[in-house]
């Protein structure tokens, strides 16, 4: 006769614990729907205490990537080896200089935010564009 392992369904694991209202799980709604959905990115991005969208110095700073939240959106892009290889030297020399856990993913992102809010603050004047524009 075998053996059959019962194991909990996926509405069992992943319930709240506890009653809206009386110290619920974050993001639960006291009329019972389903909690806002999160974004890893914020539909505008964070204000200065006193600044207004445009009285900022710098409109690239910003621009921030989304950091250790789940993302819902997902991209893949082909690397050489050597390209790859360097991403993961940049990672560990981080960690063992600065001191910076992270992965490659988050990396590559704030690389991306960088080079981003670079073109917007220089525009045609931005290493991206002299970069792209050379081959």
């Amino acid at each position: 006769m075998p053996r059959r392992v019962s194991l909990p369904s996926a509405d069992d694991l992943f319930r709240t614990t506890e009653s809206p209202g009386h110290g619920a799980a974050p993001g639960a709604r006291e009329d019972g729907q389903a909690p806002a959905r999160v974004r890893a990115v914020p539909d505008a991005p964070h204000e200065p205490d006193g600044a207004a969208a445009g009285d900022l110095e710098d409109p690239a700073a910003a621009r921030r990537p989304s950091g250790r939240v789940r993302h819902d959106e997902k991209m893949t892009v082909y690397i050489t080896s050597e390209e790859l290889v360097d991403i993961e030297h940049a990672r560990l020399s981080l960690r063992r200089s600065h001191g910076l856990v992270l992965d490659r993913g988050r990396l590559v992102r704030e690389a991306v935010a960088l080079v981003l809010a670079d073109l917007e603050t220089h525009g045609e004047h931005s290493a991206l564009v002299r970069r792209l524009s050379e081959g």
